[in-house]
């Protein structure tokens, strides 16, 4: 390396002048020489020097894979464990899992022939959506619908979590439903004399053979309590959820164990850790006492904010409700979509909003959890004239810290101060970037200002009664929910491209911000939820109804 440096330089080496005056030659002579040959030894020193260089990062990629490949032999053996004992957990259950799946992936790839099929003869060739076969967004997410319980609830947590998954698969899943056929009303039956540990006909004075909703996990049934004559409902879960929730989400955790076993990318993505996440979120919608304690908790918070004559949530009846039965009052109401009910209830509609928007808020800050469903089939509009919250089965729960940060985000969409509110967001999602403040506050204003665009098509159905020749005319919102969709990842993306990854809470919380944009269209077109006086975003509710309980 001294020869290399000092050709670099130009100089002789000590050495070669040592030599040069041992055969006798001049100084200058020698001078003349070097100098001479000065182009080819400067051309020689630039190969050897790329030379090194690329032997430099040779010997850093090997030692790199070498590293990786010494932790991965010592994590080895940690893997084969967790395979093993998850594997044996799961027992034959898995098995009947697998014919299933092999059953549902023949079904869908059926389908994705045939339509690729088709295509093959048109002129245009095979769409995208086709080329991706079952990976793709539409294929895969009707593989999921058939795949059942688990794979639905997976969809739809792709579907709240944009941070997490890519665009055009979060978009797709918003369109994954959770319906599935009614079991017979005689395992209904079973399962309640199971649950219940004697008689239905002692508890019960009927149940209602028809169900009222059919879901993948659970089942509705109405019924009426003996002795006391109230109409209830009851929340069944559907036998065998529970074993193929164990053997699919243990499944998904050993194929994520396996990734990121393979690949360091993926492992400080954290897959394991958010199979994990997918892991506890299902478990507790198939453990009714969860869902129970949900509901006690948010009346609890009704009663201490002195709300109970303008909102509540169904009663829950512990004496007959275990983990897998709940049974609820049963509330008569409208959904906040539908207009014309609404109208025939209460004399304003847009007070009515205004009640259910400070409830929420309030149940935001307030109580130990908030409601994170709140589409209209959640939330009605009751015969009394208050709201009701239904189906308690999805709840967020917000930090400390990220809700000091959710905070200063809400009040200032209600100032439109959108340098504040970037703030808040940086703070919010965690970075290792610096975030240029200014230009995201100034994407975010251009992203917000879009809301205000958003369409909505009021379509009024009209029915002629015969026998009166009366029009009756019933009014529903139908809002594009492409457009609803692509607003709530416009603000992901926007914020993803300073670097930003958030929290799932915040996914959830602006998910039903934009539910409440869509009733607020509908029963009163010129409130501005987040500005109009009547509405209370308050920080002091939390001390209040912590106050109410010291």
């Amino acid at each position: 390396m001294a020869l290399v440096s000092a050709v670099r330089g130009g100089r002789l080496p000590s050495s070669l002048h040592h030599h040069h005056h041992h055969l006798g030659s001049s100084s200058s002579s020698s001078l003349g020489s070097w100098s001479s040959l000065r182009p080819w030894k400067q051309l020689k020193s630039s190969s050897s020097s790329k030379g090194f260089t690329l032997l430099a990062r040779y010997s850093q990629a090997q030692d790199l894979f070498t590293s990786r490949l010494q932790d991965r032999i010592e994590n080895l053996p940690k893997l084969v464990e967790d395979i093993l004992q998850t594997s044996l957990s799961t027992g034959p259950r898995g098995a009947l899992r697998m014919a299933q799946g092999i059953q549902a992936f023949i079904g869908v790839g059926g389908e994705w022939l045939t339509e690729a099929s088709r295509s093959a003869n048109s002129s245009t060739g095979l769409p995208t959506q086709l080329q991706l076969g079952l990976l793709s967004p539409l294929y895969l997410r009707r593989l999921f619908e058939r795949m059942g319980a688990t794979y639905i609830k997976l969809g739809q947590f792709i579907a709240s979590a944009p941070t997490l998954f890519p665009a055009d698969y979060v978009e797709e899943f918003q369109n994954c439903f959770d319906r599935a056929p009614a079991i017979p009303f005689a395992e209904i039956q079973q399962i309640l004399r199971q649950e219940l540990g004697r008689p239905i006909e002692s508890v019960f004075e009927y149940v209602d053979q028809t169900p009222i909703a059919s879901a993948s996990i659970a089942q509705v049934h109405g019924a009426r309590l003996r002795g006391t004559q109230e109409d209830v409902v009851i929340k069944v879960l559907k036998p065998g959820i529970e074993d193929m929730l164990v053997a699919d989400l243990n499944f998904i955790y050993i194929v994520a164990r396996i990734l990121e076993f393979l690949s360091p990318d993926i492992s400080r993505a954290s897959l394991v850790g958010i199979v994990k996440d997918i892991r506890e979120s299902m478990l507790e919608e198939v453990d009714f006492y969860k869902e129970a304690a949900n509901i006690e908790s948010f009346r609890r918070y009704l009663e201490a904010m002195g709300l109970t004559r303008q909102a509540t949530a169904p009663r829950v009846y512990h004496q007959c409700s275990t983990k897998r039965i709940l049974t609820m009052e049963r509330l008569y109401g409208v959904p906040l979509t539908d207009l014309d009910s609404i109208s025939s209830l209460v004399s304003s509609p847009e007070a009515s909003l205004i009640t259910a928007l400070n409830v929420w808020f309030g149940s935001l800050l307030a109580c130990e959890s908030f409601h994170a469903d709140v589409h209209a089939g959640n939330l009605w509009l009751l015969r009394d004239g208050r709201i009701g919250f239904l189906d308690f089965g999805i709840v967020g729960r917000i930090d400390p810290q990220t809700w000091a940060a959710m905070e200063t985000f809400l009040a200032s969409i209600a100032t439109e101060e959108y340098e504040s509110m970037a703030s808040a967001l940086i703070k919010m999602g965690a970075t290792d970037t610096n975030v240029d403040a200014k230009a995201f506050a100034s994407d975010l204003e251009k992203m917000f200002s879009s809301m205000k665009e958003l369409d909505t098509e009021i379509v009024i159905a009209t029915a002629r009664e015969p026998s009166t020749n009366a029009t009756a005319v019933s009014a529903n919102v139908v809002v594009d929910e492409r457009q609803m969709n692509a607003l709530f990842l416009d603000v992901v993306r926007v914020s993803e491209s300073y670097g930003l990854k958030f929290p799932r809470e915040f996914a959830l919380l602006l998910k039903q911000l934009l539910y409440f944009d869509r009733y607020t269209r509908l029963l009163a077109p010129n409130l501005n939820m987040l500005q109009d006086q009547r509405i209370t975003i308050a920080s002091n509710r939390r001390s209040n109804y912590r106050d109410n309980f010291s």
